[in-house]
Parts: C-alpha cells; sequence; structure tokens
C-alpha cells in the first residue's frame, strides 16, 4: 500500500510538467510599431494561444492541436477568422512549447532561421457553425462575425492587390490575411 501511495506520487511529479501551462511575456515589434506578445501552451487541452497588444491592431490567436484549425480574432476588425492549420509551416505543440520555454529563459529577440510565411484568402461569407471547429475556436468567436480563410499556395504579397492583416507570431511565422470581412 505504501509503496502504491509513493509510486502515484512520484507519477505526479514527473506527468505534472507534461500537463502544466506555460506562459511567456516576450516584447516584440512588429510593422505597426511595438507591442507585447503573450504565448499560453496548455498540454492538457492541446492548445495554444498567442495575445498581441497593440493597441487597436491588437488580435488573439489559438491553435487548436486536436481539431487541426486555428482562429485569430481580430479586434480593429471585430471579426474572427479560421483556418486550417498548416503542418508543414506551423510547429507542432512540442516544438512551440519548447520555443516558449526557450524564449522565457533567454528573452533574446529574434535571431534564429527567418520566420516562415503564410498567406491566406479570407471568404466573405460568415461562417454559420462554428461547433464544426471545436470547442476552444467556438468560444472564442462567439458573437462575432466569424469567416473562414484558406491558405493561397506559393502566393507572394507583392502580386496580391487587396487588403492585408499581418498576424506574426514571435519569431516563428509570419501569417497574412488577405482580403475584406464586412463591418459591422
Amino acid at each position: 500500500m505504501k509503496l502504491t501511495v509513493v509510486f502515484a506520487g512520484l507519477l505526479g511529479v514527473f506527468l505534472t510538467p507534461a500537463f502544466a501551462q506555460y506562459n511567456i511575456n516576450i516584447g516584440a515589434s512588429n510593422s505597426g510599431g511595438s507591442g507585447q506578445q503573450t504565448v499560453s501552451v496548455n498540454n492538457a487541452h492541446n492548445v495554444a494561444n498567442v495575445d498581441n497588444n497593440n493597441g487597436w491592431d491588437s488580435w488573439h490567436t489559438l491553435w487548436d492541436y486536436n481539431t487541426g484549425f486555428a482562429a485569430t480574432r481580430l479586434f480593429s476588425k471585430k471579426a474572427c477568422i479560421v483556418h486550417k492549420m498548416n503542418k508543414d509551416v506551423m510547429p507542432s505543440l512540442q516544438d512551440l512549447d519548447t520555443m516558449v520555454k526557450e524564449k522565457k529563459l533567454q528573452d533574446k529577440g529574434p535571431g534564429g532561421p527567418p520566420p516562415k510565411g503564410l498567406m491566406y484568402s479570407i471568404n466573405p461569407d460568415k461562417v454559420n457553425n462554428l461547433d464544426e471547429f471545436g470547442n476552444s475556436i467556438a468560444s472564442m468567436c462567439r458573437r462575432v462575425p466569424t469567416y473562414m480563410a484558406e491558405e493561397v499556395q506559393g502566393a507572394s504579397l507583392f502580386f496580391y492587390s487587396g487588403k492585408c492583416i499581418s498576424a506574426d507570431i514571435l519569431w516563428i511565422v509570419n501569417i497574412s490575411f488577405c482580403g475584406e470581412t464586412q463591418e459591422n
């Protein structure tokens, strides 16, 4: 009996970090000036959250590794944009967790390879059923006009004539959402 209690206690000590949520605050400059990003990795729910606080240009991104979808809530547009995660470009949750821990310890800013880029075209039709994207995204985008975006393969911002909004995630990936959303 005593051995079982000791084993359960040791198991808890070793498993707790695997299910923990890590937060990191990183001062990051972006094209609109300076801002701050907060990254939260929640291994228990298999999601990552990134908050970019930069006044009116603030946004919140949620990557749901269970469903394979990501959503970005753009506060200036009062809209949510949902897209499939490109697993060839976006880091795995474990890799992101490692990067977050390294940034937390070092906090040196950019210094590695250049970030990978993704470009998405926003479908102007509103999404009617958020439940298909999972509970996390449905909760984040509820009561906000939500649009689906499709990745544009091999696209260059230099050749796109429409408006694009950037949601650069630290020094890991640069995401551009191009197209229009309906104003409230």
